[in-house]
Order: structure tokens, then C-alpha cells, then sequence
């Protein structure tokens, strides 16, 4: 963990505009006109609306999507009683945190009332205004009259997230800690170091998961919780032992599970010696541990450990479960956020740490590949299927448990709007995914020897997007398979030096041979151009041992192009091949051609790359509306060079394929802006809509282009998508992302169910 200095930390908070959340108006509101639907007069139409049926209050403000995070500063962070003016700063922040990862609007509110009645008659009074309330920073014993009183006297989720955001988070941590110990649940004997809040809601939800309270040993800052204390409250006495314990350390012996909610370094190395075998520690006081990471794993090998800090395994952060577990309370409206919502929370989170972890979420921590195991029991912070698991469990949890008054009917169409909500996917990308997961089809990677691609090619394998088949150096690929945890014992592996037979080798080379011996190839060359994976790979889908191929990895474009080039060849109808790129904007998706091959294309290569690309616009389910750029407008320039030779190729395109929506010459603007082309060229044939589809004059415009809108920003990049090859082959962008290989793998094999039918 960083350190983070006292300058830096006020510096943040105070510059700028002081605080860390604002309002923003989220209607029109720039006219005169605007402003009377906003208020007066207009407001008083949904005003007379909800007085007629309060549940409106739900469509026409913004209840729904507001939660109240409310805080009397009595016991904030580490600091203590420091009151709710003090209390603020943490108040703005878990606001900040429930936008920016569920996209959930927050007003902190900070109460001066420590008396927990109160408190609760505040609460009840602002009530009416949300959708739900987050409880924070109350001390124990209060928060636990205060949480019990709301939850039965409102008719929404009321949830205090020191007590049961720390339980859900961490008993998804237990239970796939148990899952790799091999330790059984109802069997596991539990030592809690601290009897607060936290403490308890977390005890009391791995009881709820099938802990043994027998099996439960708690200690608050005066030692263990007994039968000889008459000091404790009413919270604390249902965790009293029978056993006769009455120190850490005893508890500490043949102990399976240490959950420690308490003070820095407490626990000593004896201590966690004492322990069972196998013993999980939960080590979460902050900023320090009850015991050091690195002291605990000094002296057990065997451990699984867990803390509340970012730079060691394992952090039990909050935030994996609050702005989600609204999330989903708040889109089915639930009355509460019950116990088997909760419990939905910690399985979805357990599960989603077991499943494969995005290339995305492994760059975001500085880490090369992230796979289960003892050193990630939990998911990260910064994981984008959060939203999407999280939210739908407790979701589902409460209509199941029958607390939800908008039951979800199509749960497909509400992970996909959560998806959307924070822009973390694109329809258009989903959708190709999608259609290839209906019809995988075998695709061979000719750099099975890189790990990103074997990165790639394990995802398509478990989504069921491919069926890969990787070319490579065997022993080297089996080595990076067993270094970095990947699941591919069963994916095919061609040696092209060990596994390929004389005879298969011969073959290949022959068909190689004759389709290149009048072109300068001799016998023995296309022998040896069979031990190239760039040649065999291609090789394999020419003769229909696989359906499509991918390389360029690590490779030149021009290098990887022209073995696919021989092997393969052009379609009959075009006499070229060219590149196109999607750009996923805000707008929708733009597709740019051709950004990769034909340096000055003449006018009939620029014809010949419209219908290509038109055609593979199609296959997105796009309809294609098309405009062929230059550097200047309809004839406006009459000289020779590109605009002529955009002016004729859209002469032969209106000529012969009326039905195309495509007009030209054009510059970009005017292509992007149906306004400004409307105003000086009403005849174009785009009519009112903005181009999706950009044909360039040249190999230069086209490449600068994209590379251009790759670095400034754009959502996401999908190509080069070569087209007008006889067979799905394509060539990976230079040092492409996983996400982007694995987008490149189903568009092949979208190509590779196209010619199948």
C-alpha cells in the first residue's frame, strides 16, 4: 500500500471543488421552457401523480435509485468518536464509491444525535425521500438497536455496512478457503479476536452458513467471552463458550479459522503454530493486522491468510459487496435486504473467484495472470463482473424470498442493463460473442507458445466461444500452462517439429506445391514451409482440418499475411483483400476500411472494398450506411488524385448496386454529421442518418485514422478483420489484448459459420 502523505490526502479533498460528490441535473434545462417542466407549473403534474398512487413516486423521481448514506460519527473508520461533521469526508467517499461502481446516486447525510431513538426517529422521518439506507459509522451496541428498529418500522432496505458488508465479503473468502483446505464447515473451529459490530454480523452470518456455535471462541478487549463475565451486553452473550478458554493463546490451539476484527498485533508466531493444519487466517484491524502478513506466512507454509489492506493476497474490502448488493435491492424495489440476500452475496462472490479472471482485472493490479488459489480466495475491487454477479444474486434472492415488488422477469435483459449502466461492455461486442458461442467452430492459433495467446485461447475454450488448437513448441507450451494455472490440459498442441507426421507434412506440402509451382516454389521448399506455423496453420483450414486461423501476434502484418495469401488466396468475385476496424463509440460502432492493406487503391478496388465491407457489416446485424472520404464534397474538387477516384468508384457502386445506402465524395464531417450535410447537401443519398461505415481513399488516411482514435479514447477496438479471403484467417494487431484477440477469435469463427452455410 502506497503511502499517502498528510498534504497529499487534504491537497485531494479540499482543491478544486471542495468534497469528493455534486449534484447534476439529469434533464433538460437550458430553455425557459425547460424550466417551467421543472418546476412551476409542470411539476405539479407528477406531483397530483404520486398523491393519487405513492408507489409513482418510483417513476417519476428519483427515488429508486437513491440511497441515503446516514452517520452520526460515533465510531467513523479507525478514528473513532470523532463526530458526523468529522465524519463527512468518509460519508462523500462511500458516496463516490456506490456511483462509480453500481452507478447508484448517494446523499450523505450526517446526523448530531447519539441517542439511538433518536437517531431512528430522524431516520424514519427522511425516509421518504430514498430507496435505501446505508448505516455507517454507528458504534456498537447502538447500531444494532438502531438496524433492527429501521428494518422493521421502513418498507425499504435499511443496511449497515460495517456490520454485514466486512460478513458477506469475508465469509466468501471462508468458503472457498474451506473449498482449498478441504475443510468442511460444520466441522471448523473458530477462534474472533474483537466483539463489535463487525465481529458479530460476521459470526452470525458463518453460523448462518453452517458454522457450529459450539465451535465459535470470541474475545473483546477484556479476553474471552465466558460464562465467568458478568460485563457483557446483550449482543455479546450470544457468543459466550462453554469451554474452559479463558486467553488468546489457548484459543489459538488446534484453532481452524482465526477472524480477527480487533487491534494491530495481537496474534503472535507462536500463536498461528498452535493452529490446526491448513488454518485460515482472516487478519483484518487496519491500517496493521493482528499479525504481519509476512510474520504469519513465516512460520506456516500451509496458510491461507487474508487482510483488510490492498498490497498483500486476499484484501476484505467493502466495497466488493455494498454498491452491489443495493444494486440489485434497489432494481427489484425489495422491502429489506434479508438474510438469504446476504447469503446470495457471499456464493456469488465465492463463485465468481473461481471462474476466469479477464486480462483487464489482472493489468489492473500490475499482474500477469490471476487464477484461484490461496493467494485469491476473493475477487478485485476492480473486477466489471461485480455489478453483474453480485447484483443479480441478491436480485434474485429477494424475489425468490418473496421481499422484491418489481420481480425481474428476464434476468438476460437485466445483466445486460447492468452491463450497460457503467459502460463496461458493448452490446455490439456481446453479440458477436454470442453468436459464435451458437456454433463454435476450430480455430488454430500459430503463436500457441505466447501466453496471452494461450490466455485467449483458454477463455474462448470456457466460454465456448472456439474450439482452439495451438501450434507450438509442446514442452514450452506445457511449461507456461503449468506456471501460470491455465486450463488446457485438454486443447489439442501441434509440434510442428514432434507430433506432425512425414506423411501429413508431405501432403500439405504438396498442395502447397501445386498451387504455387508455376510462381518460383520448388517441391522441397513447400517441405519446408510446413515446419511454419504461419503455412500449416493456414494449411489446416485450406483442407478443412480447422474452420479458421489467427496469428500476427508477435509477428509483422506483410510477414503473417502472405503464407495465408498463398495458402488460401482471394475470393474469386474480388481480386484484393482488405482491413477493417470497428470502433465502439458512445455513438454506436463505426467501421473503418481499409486500415491495413491496399497502399493507393484504384477506383475499383475502392468499389470491391465497400461490398466487402458492407457485407461484413451485415453479419454484425448492422445496417450498413456508407460514405467514401476524401478532402473534398460531391466534385468540388476537379482536378485529378483521390477525390476523382472516390467520385467514379461511387459512380460504379450507384450504378450497379442501387439498394446500397453510400454516397461520396465526402469529407469526415460532413459524413458524422447529418445536420451539416442535410444543410449544403440535401440530394446525398444517406438521407438523415450519420455514416456507420467509412471508406478511405488510401491505405495512409485510413491507418492513420484508426491508430488515431485508438489513443485518444475510444470505448474499444475490434480488427483488423481481414476480408475477402477464400477462408476465416486473420491477423492480430502487434501485442494484441486478450479481450482483443478474443474478439478477433469470433469474428472467425462467424466467418467460419458463414461458409458453412
Amino acid at each position: 500500500m502506497a503511502l499517502i502523505s498528510k498534504t497529499e490526502a487534504l491537497d485531494y479533498h479540499k482543491n478544486g471543488r471542495p468534497g469528493k460528490i455534486e449534484v447534476v441535473p439529469t434533464k433538460p434545462h437550458s430553455t425557459q421552457h425547460d424550466l417551467s417542466l421543472a418546476y412551476t407549473p409542470g411539476v405539479a403534474q407528477p406531483c397530483l401523480e404520486i398523491h393519487g398512487n405513492p408507489d409513482d413516486v418510483y417513476k417519476y423521481t428519483s427515488k429508486g435509485n437513491l440511497v441515503a448514506v446516514i452517520s452520526n460519527g460515533t465510531a467513523v473508520l479507525g478514528l473513532g468518536d470523532i463526530g458526523p461533521e468529522a465524519g463527512k469526508p468518509v460519508m462523500e467517499g462511500k458516496g463516490l464509491l456506490f456511483k462509480i461502481f453500481a452507478d447508484v446516486d448517494v446523499f450523505d447525510i450526517e446526523v448530531n444525535e447519539r441517542d439511538p431513538k433518536k437517531l431512528i426517529e430522524v431516520v424514519k422521518a427522511i425516509a421518504p425521500t430514498f430507496g435505501g439506507i446505508n448505516l455507517e459509522d454507528i458504534k456498537a451496541p447502538e447500531c444494532f438497536e438502531v438496524e433492527e428498529t429501521l428494518k422493521k418500522e421502513l418498507n425499504i432496505p435499511v443496511f449497515h455496512d460495517d456490520q454485514h458488508g466486512t460478513a458477506i465479503i469475508s465469509a466468501a473468502g471462508l468458503l472457498n478457503a474451506l473449498d482449498i483446505t478441504g475443510k468442511k464447515i460444520d466441522e471448523i473451529k473458530v477462534v474472533v479476536n474483537g466483539a463489535g459490530a463487525a465481529a458479530i454480523s460476521c459470526i452470525k452470518l458463518y453460523i448462518s452458513l453452517g458454522v457450529k456455535p459450539e465451535n465459535v471462541v470470541m474475545l473483546d478487549s477484556k479476553g474471552v467471552l465466558n460464562s465467568s463475565r458478568t460485563d457483557l451486553n446483550s449482543a455479546k452473550k450470544q457468543f459466550v463458550t462453554s469451554r474452559n478458554i479463558s486467553t488468546l493463546e489457548e484459543a489459538f490451539v488446534d484453532a481452524d479459522v482465526f477472524l480477527g476484527l480487533s487491534v494491530g498485533n495481537v496474534v503472535s508466531k507462536a500463536m498461528i503454530r498452535s493452529m490446526a493444519k491448513k488454518p485460515i487466517v482472516f487478519a483484518m484491524a487496519n491500517p496493521n493486522p493482528e499479525i504481519s502478513y509476512e510474520d504469519a506466512t513465516s512460520v506456516r507454509d500451509d496458510i491461507i491468510m487474508a487482510t483488510g489492506r490492498s498490497d498483500y493476497p486476499n484484501q476484505i474490502n467493502n466495497v466488493l459487496g455494498f454498491p452491489f448488493i443495493f444494486r440489485g435491492a434497489l432494481d427489484v424495489r425489495a422491502t429489506t435486504i434479508n438474510e438469504e440476500m446476504k447469503i446470495a452475496a457471499a456464493n456469488a462472490l465465492a463463485k465468481l473467484a473461481r471462474e476466469y479472471v479477464p486480462e483487464t482485472v489482472a493489468r489492473a493490479y500490475n499482474q500477469q495472470n490471476i487464477v484461484f488459489g490461496k493467494d485469491y480466495i476473493i475477487p478485485k475491487p476492480l473486477d466489471p463482473r461485480l455489478i453483474t454477479t453480485v447484483s443479480v444474486a441478491v436480485a434474485k434472492a429477494a424475489v425468490d424470498s418473496g421481499v422484491a415488488r418489481k420481480p425481474i422477469n428476464d434476468w438476460d435483459a437485466y445483466k445486460q442493463e447492468l452491463s450497460e449502466r457503467l459502460g463496461f461492455d458493448n452490446k455490439l461486442v456481446m453479440n458477436i460473442r454470442q453468436k459464435a458461442r451458437q456454433q463454435p467452430k476450430r480455430v488454430v492459433f500459430a503463436e500457441g507458445c505466447d501466453f496471452k495467446i494461450l490466455k485467449a485461447a483458454q477463455f474462448v475454450h470456457h466460454e465456448k466461444i472456439a474450439k482452439p488448437i495451438l501450434i507450438g513448441q509442446e514442452e514450452r507450451i506445457r511449461e507456461i500452462i503449468l506456471e501460470n494455472k491455465l486450463e488446457l490440459d485438454d486443447v489439442p498442441i501441434i509440434d510442428l517439429q514432434k507430433s506432425v507426421t512425414n506423411e501429413k507434412r508431405e501432403k500439405f506440402a504438396g498442395i502447397l506445391y501445386e498451387k504455387r509451382k508455376r510462381k518460383g516454389m520448388t517441391y522441397n521448399e513447400a517441405v519446408e514451409k510446413m515446419f511454419n506455423a504461419d503455412y500449416y496453420g493456414a494449411m489446416m483450414v485450406e483442407t478443412g482440418e480447422a474452420d479458421a486461423f489467427i496469428s500476427g501476434f508477435t509477428r509483422r502484418y506483410a510477414d503473417t499475411i502472405r503464407p495465408t495469401l498463398q495458402v488460401v488466396g482471394v475470393k474469386e468475385d474480388f481480386n484484393h483483400i482488405a482491413g477493417m476496424y470497428v470502433m465502439i463509440t458512445k455513438k454506436g460502432p463505426l467501421f473503418l476500411a481499409d486500415t491495413t492493406v491496399n497502399m493507393n487503391p484504384t477506383s475499383q478496388v475502392l468499389v470491391d472494398t465497400t461490398l466487402l465491407t458492407a457485407a461484413e457489416v451485415h453479419r454484425f446485424n448492422v445496417e450498413p450506411k456508407i460514405a467514401l472520404l476524401s478532402y473534398s464534397n460531391f466534385g468540388a474538387h476537379k482536378g485529378q488524385g483521390s477525390p476523382g477516384i472516390v467520385k467514379e468508384a461511387v459512380r460504379i457502386l450507384h450504378e450497379k448496386y442501387p439498394d446500397l445506402m453510400v454516397d461520396g465524395e465526402m469529407q469526415a464531417n460532413y459524413a458524422l454529421d447529418v445536420k451539416l450535410r442535410m444543410k449544403r447537401y440535401p440530394f446525398n443519398k444517406l438521407g438523415d442518418a450519420d455514416a456507420n461505415t467509412l471508406i478511405f481513399p488510401n491505405l495512409s488516411s485510413g491507418n492513420i485514422t484508426y491508430k488515431v482514435l485508438q489513443s485518444v479514447g475510444i470505448i474499444e477496438s475490434i480488427g483488423p478483420i481481414l476480408m475477402g479471403m477464400k477462408k476465416p484467417v486473420h491477423i492480430l494487431q502487434r501485442d494484441s489484448s486478450v479481450r482483443e484477440i478474443v474478439n478477433m477469435v469470433a469474428i472467425a469463427v462467424i466467418d467460419a459459420q458463414s461458409d458453412e452455410k
